[in-house]
């Protein structure tokens, strides 16, 4: 069963606070909201708490960016932000090897507009839905 939280705009920076002090590796973070409704506002936040010395933008155009932070056990994990946006269908999103990826234990996953993909998402899954 997939986890649902519902987060508005002004709870983005202590949600995110509360998602990098419980991040143990392998989760996956399926964003979901309209337009402006804060999907890359949280990944930014999270990347704050992360301690993420690169600017994190929106990867519309780009599709995927990857990210390295330290874990609470000081070793390295990846940040993966994607943004399915312009994708058309799951195996465009095969394609940026994102099963390569998702659900490893050195690997966070952030996917933007992961309703595109709903039905193919892991059950551990945890879907925000941005009001």
């Amino acid at each position: 069963m997939k986890k649902v939280q519902y987060v508005t705009l002004q709870q983005i920076p202590s949600v995110a606070k509360a998602v990098a002090k419980n991040l143990k590796g392998g989760e996956i973070f399926a964003l979901i909201g309209s337009l402006g409704s804060g999907k890359t506002t949280f990944v930014q936040a999270l990347g704050r708490e992360l301690k993420i010395r690169k600017k994190i933008t929106s990867p519309t155009f780009i599709l995927l960016q990857a990210f390295p932070f330290q874990s609470k056990a000081k070793k390295e994990v990846w940040l993966y932000h994607l943004d399915l946006y312009r994708t058309k269908n799951f195996r465009e999103v095969k394609t940026l090897g994102l099963l390569e990826v998702w659900g490893k234990p050195d690997t966070v996953t952030l996917i933007e507009w992961a309703d595109k993909i709903k039905k193919y998402l892991p059950k551990k899954s945890i879907i925000i839905k941005f009001l």
